[in-house]
């Protein structure tokens, strides 16, 4: 029996040599990595937080896509002006930045199923008394460059659009008195007009959004592998009900 117990040991160490995989080990190893692309300056949805992690409701909501669906995922940080090209460029696989679908935008990109929907919304100064966009006209009204926020201002006759790299430049401009209005996705003008500590004090959140936006994961074109990955996570997390913890979490 001594003999047949050194054999087999022998046996598996030489296995082990050869790049046998432990019970265990299969699962981890075999698991691919995605490379995510986010413009962490759209709070709460994506953000830098104090300790310079990427943090908020899209990156909670595919480290859940990941888990589900069977990946590992990396988040890189990236200027919006440009990060879509960054797609047929090999640069990343995916971008989860609080996209919208259009049809505009799936001429060159393939997208997952909706995550979640938001909608444009007004933001001013308190003392600005204006029921909605339509009323700016005169005025100038800033937005992040390529948004859904700054598409629907030109939109307006008369109202003069002023764009930025930020949003958060946007709201800083307004608080200097440069523009009288911010149009963004309604998750970030709450977050900027009701809870930021610099802000809430001066501006106010008008009316309800006036638009109505779905958000998807976007990928290179004809990457249907990917969208149907990212489909697969996004079921599972919404029969899961992690999509209304991670509301709840963020979105208040």
């Amino acid at each position: 029996m001594r003999s047949i117990r050194i054999a087999f040991a022998a046996a598996l160490i030489m296995g082990l040599f050869m790049g046998t995989i432990l019970p265990g080990q299969a699962s981890a190893q075999a698991k691919r990595t995605i490379t995510v692309a986010t413009d962490a300056t759209w709070p709460p949805m994506e953000m830098v937080d104090a300790n310079k992690n990427i943090v908020g409701f899209d990156i909670d909501y595919m480290n859940a896509i990941a888990k589900e669906a069977g990946f590992n995922v990396v988040f890189k940080n990236t200027a919006w002006d440009g990060i879509f090209a960054g797609l047929p460029a090999g640069k990343y696989d995916a971008v989860i930045s609080s996209v919208t679908i259009t049809d505009e935008r799936k001429k060159e990109l393939d997208f997952s199923d909706p995550y979640t929907s938001v909608g444009q919304i007004l933001v001013t100064p308190k003392n600005l008394k204006v029921k909605g966009l339509a009323d700016m006209k005169g005025k100038k009204v800033g937005a992040q460059i390529g948004t859904t926020g700054a598409f629907e201002i030109k939109k307006v006759s008369g109202v003069e659009l002023k764009t930025y790299d930020e949003v958060g430049l946007a709201f800083a401009d307004m608080a200097a008195g440069r523009i009288e209005g911010v149009v963004c996705d309604n998750p970030t003008a709450i977050n900027f007009a009701l809870y930021n500590k610099d802000y809430k004090a001066k501006f106010k959140v008008v009316g309800k959004p006036f638009t109505q936006e779905n958000y998807g994961i976007a990928v290179k074109k004809g990457n249907k592998e990917l969208v149907d990955l990212f489909n697969k996570g996004i079921k599972a997390v919404k029969a899961k009900g992690l999509d209304k913890k991670f509301e709840q979490k963020w979105l208040r």
